[in-house]
């Protein structure tokens, strides 16, 4: 399901034996736009710390009720590593994290979630064979690449050809957790329009000039389908939207992966 980052904010985070807390902020990869973690406020049962929570634990998200389960207990998290969220999360940090809950390192593989496009599958014996191959491969990053989306709402959309809008807000897929597009807003170029923009399509980010640099053109964001908030985001614009960009769709790679995925755990 497709749902704004906004609306994950205030979700709460049920554990096997109760409440955790709500969520507050979403960490997510620079290099993959995965989100990594959900920055959860424990309000006063544990006083002035705010916790990490992978997807991988993720059970399921119940929109209604407006919380999300996850399979782990209270104890758990009372345990878990403490980390300063004032600084950068380091990969040592996200180590120590991973290792204390058992979950394997999603920089060790080729996929989003390393070894898998999904966090649920990482916990599934097939998941750990890959796992296994990809650990005798070279990490692709010794780096951590994370940050908020809090950190980058706002930043301007720099064109090949120049500025082009903002950004506005974030479309996760809460199946994979990932950022699947950025929500742009052109209010100074056309009044009203928003678009969105694949994080496939961005080139880089400058942190230092607070901008999103994207490899297409101002006429071509200007001549995009246009995105309607208050519709859901259909398959059939999806495919709109790509076949404007003359770009092969996320789906095809994953709908590919999840059937290798489904007959290998047979």
């Amino acid at each position: 399901m497709f749902t704004h980052s906004k609306n994950l904010k205030g979700l709460s985070i049920l554990a096997s034996d109760g409440e955790i807390g709500t969520v507050d902020q979403l960490y997510f990869d620079d290099e993959t736009w995965a989100i990594r973690y959900l920055t959860v406020e424990t309000g006063n049962w544990l006083v002035d710390r705010s916790v990490l929570i992978s997807p991988i634990s993720v059970i399921n998200v119940n929109w209604e009720s407006r919380c999300v389960h996850v399979a782990m207990t209270k104890k758990q998290v009372e345990g878990s590593p403490d980390i300063d969220l004032h600084r950068p999360v380091s990969r040592q940090h996200e180590a120590d994290y991973f290792g204390y809950y058992g979950y394997p390192y999603y920089w060790d593989g080729p996929y989003m979630w390393g070894p898998s496009y999904y966090p649920a599958e990482l916990a599934t014996p097939f998941a750990s064979a890959l796992v296994e191959q990809a650990e005798r491969r070279q990490a692709q990053s010794l780096d951590s690449h994370l940050r908020t989306t809090a950190d980058v709402k706002g930043y301007q959309i720099e064109a090949a050809d120049g500025e082009i809008g903002h950004v506005d807000e974030f479309i996760v897929d809460d199946s994979a957790w990932a950022i699947r597009y950025l929500e742009v807003a052109t209010v100074n170029w056309w009044p009203g329009k928003k678009v969105l923009l694949s994080p496939a399509w961005v080139e880089r980010v400058s942190w230092e000039d607070s901008k999103v640099f994207v490899a297409t053109t101002r006429e071509a964001i200007k001549s995009c389908p246009e995105y309607d908030e208050s519709l859901p985001i259909s398959r059939e614009y999806e495919n709109r939207l790509y076949f404007h960009y003359g770009r092969p769709p996320y789906w095809i790679a994953e709908t590919k992966h999840q059937a290798t995925f489904a007959q290998s755990a047979r």
